[in-house]
């Protein structure tokens, strides 16, 4: 049988379920299993410029066993001065069987990043934090923003309320009819943070920090998923730091709690415990803690993601199937 190589669009992607929360977490919790026990690789990203220092399209290659059996790239163009009314930064996951190398497909990965970020998030809300979660503080407005209010309506339906702030007027980014809490716009942040709130989690792309030593508290947990949202003040206030995973990308990453390592504030043996320690080993804070998590977003779990959509794809024929080779070369003619 000659191999073929299949195309998932963004609407396949979602028509395959491969922006369920639930689904998600499942996924990147096997990873990290996986990861364990060393049947996962993550190599070091590599980089090219695009048009200016401004525009980068980045390779992040990764390899995972196990029910994956995934060998892959993500390539993500972020994309410089784009004026064309299309998404500023682009996703595209090429996949290929981890056991013969066979490539099985490419997925347009937009949609499924922001959703193993959010699922990242729904695990540090389970086990990092010090409190049983029930009043959110959302930072954002974007596609990860949304996510994660996807991700909040699916896994966490009996909170309290949800508050959510932009720095922008926009609109809420999804509608509140559909949602099984309230969910609060709040236009002055300083005073949100102040008010009571069991997490907040930030998914802006502010240049610069939002959230100061007064978005600290006993009790609280911070989740950073953009890149230097909190100042490094924030940081050592906390008296628990938790990371997805402390990585080589520590050196290069804008991340703030990165910025903080490598301007010698931060010693990496302060931080208190990853997503296996969490997901393996029950490693919890207690209740009076001060949680700082910062989710650096691990492209194994792009790779995981990308093979179980392409796996669904095949078995329900989704997506557009292309010949990989001529059935002559298939057959070592």
């Amino acid at each position: 049988m000659t191999p073929g190589f299949r195309y998932l669009s963004q609407q396949d992607v979602i028509s395959l379920g491969g922006t369920r929360a639930q689904a998600a977490v499942d996924d990147v919790c096997d990873v990290v299993t996986l990861m364990r026990q060393q049947q996962a690789q993550m190599p070091a990203e590599t980089h090219v410029d695009l048009g200016s220092s401004r525009g980068k399209a980045y390779a992040l290659p990764a390899c995972v066993g196990g029910r994956f059996n995934a060998a892959g790239v993500k390539w993500t163009a972020h994309r410089p001065d784009a004026q064309d009314g299309l998404p500023q930064a682009m996703a595209l996951t090429l996949i290929n069987r981890a056991d013969d190398g066979l490539p099985l497909g490419l997925v347009e990965s937009r949609a499924l990043t922001a959703t193993r970020t959010a699922a990242v998030s729904a695990i540090a809300l389970r086990l990092a934090a010090p409190r049983p979660v029930q009043r959110i503080l959302l930072l954002g407005a974007g596609v990860q923003a949304v996510a994660h209010l996807d991700m909040l309506r699916e896994l966490f339906p009996a909170l309290q309320q949800v508050s959510w702030w932009d720095r922008s007027a926009a609109a809420l980014p999804v509608s509140a009819k559909n949602l099984p809490w309230p969910l609060v716009r709040v236009t002055d942040l300083e005073e949100a943070i102040t008010q009571q709130a069991d997490a907040v989690i930030t998914c802006t792309s502010a240049a610069a920090p939002l959230l100061g030593t007064e978005a600290i508290l006993p009790g609280r947990l911070v989740i950073q998923v953009g890149y230097h949202e909190v100042t490094f003040e924030a940081i050592s206030r906390a008296t628990r730091v938790v990371v997805d995973l402390w990585g080589d990308f520590c050196e290069t990453s804008a991340k703030s709690l990165f910025q903080m390592y490598r301007a010698g504030l931060f010693p990496p043996q302060r931080v208190d415990a990853d997503l296996s320690n969490l997901l393996i080993d029950g490693w919890r804070p207690a209740a009076d803690d001060s949680v700082y998590f910062s989710s650096f977003g691990l492209n194994v779990f792009d790779i995981a993601l990308a093979s179980r959509v392409l796996q669904q794809a095949a078995e329900c024929g989704t997506g557009t199937l292309l010949p990989l080779f001529t059935e002559s070369l298939s057959l070592g003619h």
